[in-house]
């Protein structure tokens, strides 16, 4: 069986966060990293079902029992990186579940080296995930 690299990592303190929110919410979460600008390019907590996922958008993995996606287009931008679901205070100005606790997830990266890109899990497409 062939072992994969993840594309997205968690920090601890992120981890404690999601912990908090999924004894707040009692729902399966999940994360979405869009395209847009400003705080539209941070990563969104939801609860899952929340924000519907189309074909645009793409499965990287799951991140701490939570799915994460991310549009196609940053995607395009970001594929040769892996990402860490990190958490910092401040409120962001989105729609994501965390903002009333006064922090806001974001994303630190790092550059795969050439060995790496042969051994990453596979990507899906938004469509591919919901008819699994």
């Amino acid at each position: 069986m062939q072992k994969y690299i993840a594309r997205v990592l968690v920090s601890e303190e992120a981890k404690v966060i999601i912990d908090k929110i999924k004894d707040t919410h009692k729902n399966d979460l999940m994360f979405h990293q869009s395209g847009g600008c400003c705080d539209g390019s941070s990563p969104m907590c939801f609860e899952k079902g929340d924000f519907i996922v189309g074909g645009s958008d793409i499965w990287m993995g799951e991140v701490y029992g939570c799915d994460f996606f991310m549009n196609e287009d940053q995607f395009d931008y970001w594929k040769h990186t892996q990402l860490t679901l990190d958490v910092v205070p401040g409120r962001g100005s989105s729609f994501s579940i965390e903002i009333p606790m006064g922090i806001r997830f974001m994303i630190r990266s790092r550059l795969f080296t050439t060995e790496e890109l042969d051994k990453l899990i596979p990507v899906i497409t938004g469509e591919e995930y919901l008819a699994r």
